[in-house]
C-alpha cells in the first residue's frame, strides 16, 4: 500500500518519528496528501521535537536564544515556539554539529591512536556544553562588561549565578569543549610565532628562508572592507536572525581558503602572521575567547589571514581588546564556593575522569 494512502494517525505516528527537521520537511514534500497532513496538524510540534532529537537538548538553545538584558541570565525562559525560534534553533545547531567534528582531532591531538568518533550520550553533552558556554558568552562577553567591570563583586557574583545552575560534572564538560575552543583560537586563528615557524619550516623542509616576525601588534582600523568581511554577519542579536553563521551556504568553501598564510613571495611573508611569543600570544588568546561558539568557527574556516582576523576584531570596538574572557575565573570562584578547586577539576577532564568524554 502506498504511503499516502495510509490512515492519518499513522502518517502523524511517521512524522513524530523522524529523528531530523530535514526529514520531516521532506516527507511533507513526497506527496500533497503528506503535506496536508503536515499543515493541517501542530507542525511546530513535530519540527521541535525532530529539533529536539537532531540539535538537542532544545530547553538549552532556547535559553540563548531568548536572552536578553530584561532578564538576568540565570532565569529560566520558557516560551511558546513560533517559527522565528524554532529557526534560530535550528541556526545554532548546524555550528554545534560543526563542533562535533572538529572536538575528536583536538580532544585526541596528541594521543590519536585512540582517536574515535563521539558516541550518542558524547554528542548530547558536547552540544549542552556548547549551548550552554554561549548563553555565558551572550550574557557577560558584550560591551556592557568592560575591563574595569570584570573584577567588581556585584559582576562576579552575577556570572557565577549562572553557573550554579549546573552541576560540577555539567561545569566540567563546558571547561572541557572551552578548552578545545582555545585550541582552536590559538592554533589556527591567532597562532604564535612558533607555531607559524614550526608549521612553515614542516611544509617546507628544504626552504632556508627564516620567517620575519612583527614584534608590533596593530588593529588597523575599522574599514567598510572589514565591514563586509565580519562585522555585518554578527552585529545583529540572534533572536532578530541576524546570526548567519550557521546557514549551510556560509559554510561554502571562501576564496580566502586558497590564500595560504604560509605563502611566501614578495608581497608576503610568512612571520607576518604570527601574533607573539609567550606572553603576548597569551593575552591575545585570553581576548578572542570572548568570542562565541559560533563567531570562532567562522573565522576558523574563512579568516585564514591575519589582516581579516584584525579587521575583524578591530571592527569589535575598543572594549574588546585588553579584555579577556571570564569563564576560567568565574568558574575557579564557583569551584571555590563549593569547596573544591579547578585545578582538580581540569585534571580530572585531562584524566577522562570528567567531561564530554568519560572513560
Amino acid at each position: 500500500m502506498p504511503l499516502e494512502y495510509l490512515a492519518t494517525e499513522l502518517l502523524l505516528h511517521i512524522f513524530r518519528s523522524c529523528e531530523s527537521v530535514s526529514d520531516v520537511l521532506n516527507l511533507a514534500a513526497a506527496s500533497r496528501r503528506l503535506r496536508r497532513v503536515f499543515q493541517s496538524t501542530n507542525k511546530l510540534q513535530i519540527l521541535a521535537s525532530a529539533a529536539d532529537s537532531e540539535f538537542g537538548p532544545l530547553h538549552d538553545i532556547i535559553q540563548v536564544v531568548t536572552q536578553n538584558v530584561s532578564q538576568p541570565a540565570y532565569v529560566i525562559r520558557c516560551p511558546p515556539m513560533s517559527d522565528g525560534l524554532l529557526k534560530q534553533v535550528v541556526q545554532l545547531g548546524l555550528v554545534a554539529h560543526k563542533w562535533e567534528t572538529i572536538y575528536p582531532f583536538k580532544k585526541w591531538k596528541v594521543d590519536y591512536e585512540s582517536r574515535r568518533s563521539l558516541t550518542d550520550n558524547e554528542r548530547l553533552r558536547l552540544r549542552r556544553a556548547l549551548y550552554r558556554l554561549w548563553l555565558y558568552h551572550r550574557a557577560f562577553h558584550t560591551q556592557a562588561y568592560d575591563r574595569l567591570s570584570r573584577n567588581l563583586r556585584p559582576v562576579v557574583l552575577e556570572r557565577a549565578q549562572l553557573l550554579h545552575n549546573w552541576s560540577t560534572p555539567e561545569l566540567a564538560e563546558i571547561e572541557d569543549l572551552r578548552l578545545i575552543m582555545a585550541d582552536v583560537v590559538q592554533n589556527h586563528i591567532c597562532p604564535s610565532n612558533g607555531t607559524i615557524q614550526r608549521k612553515f619550516h614542516k611544509r617546507y623542509p628544504e626552504s632556508s628562508h627564516q620567517p620575519t616576525f612583527n614584534i608590533h601588534l596593530n588593529y588597523p582600523l575599522p574599514t567598510s572592507a572589514s565591514s563586509s568581511f565580519g562585522r555585518s554577519l554578527f552585529d545583529k542579536p540572534i533572536v532578530d536572525h541576524g546570526f548567519h553563521t550557521a546557514h549551510p551556504a556560509n559554510f561554502t568553501e571562501s576564496p580566502a581558503k586558497y590564500r595560504s598564510r604560509f605563502r611566501n613571495d614578495l608581497s608576503h611573508d610568512p612571520g607576518f602572521e604570527g601574533w607573539g611569543d609567550e606572553i603576548p600570544h597569551y593575552y591575545i588568546v585570553q581576548d578572542m575567547m570572548k568570542l562565541d561558539p559560533g563567531e570562532i568557527l567562522w573565522l576558523r574556516e574563512r579568516a585564514l589571514l591575519k589582516e581579516q582576523v584584525e579587521e575583524y576584531v578591530a571592527s569589535l570596538g575598543s572594549w574588546f581588546r585588553d579584555n579577556g574572557e571570564t569563564f576560567g575565573d568565574t568558574l575557579a570562584f564557583v569551584m571555590g564556593e563549593r569547596g573544591d578547586d579547578d585545578g582538580n577539576l581540569h585534571a580530572a577532564i585531562a584524566g577522562h575522569e570528567m567531561g564530554i568524554v568519560v572513560d
